[in-house]
């Protein structure tokens, strides 16, 4: 298949600015109480100065952000459990003007234009409180200014570093109904036993797209879209999770939080593309599964896809991968249900010209996983349809990828080719996720183009048509 589409258009500075400035998460609970101070002066600060020339401080001095938009201080905290957390941070702005930043956890957007009024007096110092979720463990804590005057004087952060558990999900959520999910023959089944078909959105890469990821949106899809299921698309190259491991860790453990709290599945996706050899990232998926899966074992809402596209290159390596991947998953999260690419760019060959029954003879020899296979309704006709339906009928198979377009995520719709499809997993009980949550110029990506500037996600208005065609599938009502 052409992979054109995962080429995201560049983003201008002023578009990264809104973005992270709109991606806001926000939860209506305070923390308890066990607090732990930070001192300013020690944290990570970049385009800013320590001083001790104001009185009142305390500690050995406190940080003068230099009077640019983008001046930051950035903490480096610890808390003992994931949840909900109340930060206090002590300042001075001498000024007559409010000196608003942009909080950050763990390089995802948590709270956008945190006001600090002015105190009257370099000299005096006042606190200002807010809210944000954390992960258990080290967590990282950015003010960026947001205006030409800087920031405030920062003199510390005080931390809720105990916290409390976020708000479980709604109780008719999907997650509230079906609970931890495990495979049964070749169907995805609840905690009851009963084969479940689950639907939903999969976000670009974060990496280029996290502005589509925030508080408004996921809102969306979770009450008005009624998703059952949202994948995490973490690129590996291209910019992706080699470039800074623990960033775009930290960001796939917040929405795991977010999608946790809203009563969806997460889906973890590994998302290998170039190179197609899933063992080129071996020993960065074991590092990256470890942890998503020690951290998050508890939760019942978690799916680990550990191979995305998997191209130019056998089905033996590929098997061979995910049976040294598996074991690292169960080591830690022995209930979790794992996905994994098929070869051919997880169309079980057939897009190498191959057929199913080379994985039919060589199944991966492991239990409680499913393969993937993913189509694009204008480029993947009849054979791949027919294909999906013999392969539904002998293995585990999960759609966690699709488009109504052709291959490239671009081109024209063709909505009848994709209900021939759509039919299809109803009646065979195959999940899938669509391709893509986010505002990308192409027709696949569902929003129209700026639209995650803004805070308006919900109803058609924001949609493009593949994104209304979708929508309305996933609100079908499902039979739980």
């Amino acid at each position: 298949m052409a992979r054109s589409r995962r080429v995201a258009a560049v983003l201008s500075p002023a578009l990264v600015t809104t973005a992270i400035t709109a991606a806001v998460f926000t939860v209506p609970q305070t923390a308890s109480a066990a607090p732990v101070t930070y001192q300013s002066e020690s944290a990570t600060i970049s385009r800013g100065v320590v001083e001790s020339n104001h009185t009142g401080f305390t500690g050995s001095g406190f940080v003068n952000f230099d009077n640019v938009t983008g001046s930051y201080v950035e903490y480096t905290v610890n808390a003992a459990a994931a949840g909900r957390h109340s930060l206090v941070f002590r300042y001075a702005n001498g000024t007559t003007a409010s000196r608003p930043v942009d909080v950050t956890v763990n390089g995802t957007p948590a709270v956008s234009g945190l006001s600090f009024p002015a105190t009257g007096a370099w000299t005096s110092w006042q606190t200002v409180s807010t809210n944000v979720n954390l992960v258990a463990g080290t967590n990282r804590i950015r003010t960026t200014a947001t205006s030409a005057n800087g920031g405030p004087n920062a003199d510390s952060l005080t931390v809720d570093v105990a916290g409390t558990e976020p708000p479980p999900g709604p109780a008719d959520s999907p997650v509230a109904l079906n609970g931890q999910l495990h495979v049964c023959g070749t169907k995805l089944c609840n905690e009851r036993n009963q084969p479940i078909q689950l639907r939903g959105m999969s976000t670009h890469g974060i990496q280029w797209y996290s502005q589509c990821v925030k508080s408004q949106s996921l809102d969306a899809l979770a009450t008005d879209w009624k998703a059952d299921i949202f994948r995490i698309s973490m690129y590996i190259q291209e910019g992706g999770y080699e470039t800074d491991p623990r960033k775009f860790t930290d960001m796939v453990h917040g929405y795991i939080e977010e999608a946790t709290k809203r009563g969806m599945y997460a889906l973890v996706d590994w998302h290998q593309l170039t190179p197609g050899d899933p063992n080129y990232n071996t020993a960065r998926a074991r590092t990256f599964f470890t942890e998503i899966a020690q951290r998050h074992k508890d939760k019942k809402n978690v799916i680990y896809d550990i191979a995305n596209e998997p191209n130019n290159v056998s089905w033996a390596n590929v098997k061979r991968y995910a049976e040294e991947m598996i074991p690292v998953i169960r080591a830690q999260d022995p209930d979790g249900v794992v996905f994994v690419g098929t070869h051919g760019w997880s169309t079980f060959g057939i897009s190498d010209g191959k057929s199913e029954t080379e994985v039919f003879n060589n199944p991966i020899n492991a239990t409680n996983f499913m393969y993937t296979f993913h189509f694009y309704a204008a480029t993947h006709r009849d054979n791949y349809l027919n294909a999906l339906s013999r392969i539904a009928d002998r293995v585990p198979v999960f759609v966690t990828e699709f488009g109504t377009q052709t291959s490239s995520g671009d081109g024209g719709n063709d909505f009848a080719m994709s209900q021939r499809y759509i039919d299809l997993m109803a009646q065979k009980k195959i999940g899938w996720t669509n391709w893509n949550f986010s505002d990308d110029f192409r027709s696949g990506a569902v929003f129209k183009s700026g639209t995650c500037a803004g805070t308006s996600f919900a109803g058609t208005g924001p949609l493009k048509p593949a994104g209304v065609w979708v929508r309305e599938r996933i609100r079908t009502p499902d039979n739980f």
